[in-house]
């Protein structure tokens, strides 16, 4: 289990004021999504109002107290499906390999035809992975 570690940011007549690391939050909030856990009572552990412990739950809703990865890894469906290829036409031109790359990410599908530049769709999945 990680260390606690807090800090106090200030001071004041009622107490201190005290900033916890987005995994301390985090590490909170998962207690109280376990069955049967009490938002007061595991805030109450933690020495943290409840009310601030519903606010991280949102937060950690909206994807906000996600750890930062160095990388994130977007799930693949591969098909089996084989799409015709189209007729040459009269003119000869120099053959290219041509194919289909169908991404689904739950939030947005891309289908890409033909020939493929990799860091064009290395720039395309990663402003849909934001």
């Amino acid at each position: 289990m990680a260390e606690n570690t807090m800090t106090v940011i200030g001071s004041n007549s009622k107490g201190t004021r005290q900033f916890r690391s987005k995994e301390d939050r985090r590490r909170i909030v998962e207690e109280t999504l376990k069955p049967g856990a009490s938002v007061a009572l595991v805030a109450r552990t933690h020495g943290v109002n409840a009310n601030q412990v519903f606010k991280w739950r949102a937060q950690y809703r909206n994807g906000r107290l996600d750890m930062d990865s160095p990388s994130t890894l977007v799930p693949v469906k591969v098909s089996d499906a084989i799409q015709p290829l189209r007729v040459p036409s009269r003119r000869k031109s120099k053959a290219k390999t041509s194919g289909i790359i169908d991404i689904d990410l739950g939030h947005a599908r891309i289908r890409i035809e033909g020939t493929v530049d990799p860091e064009c769709v290395r720039a395309a999945l990663e402003g849909l992975a934001r």
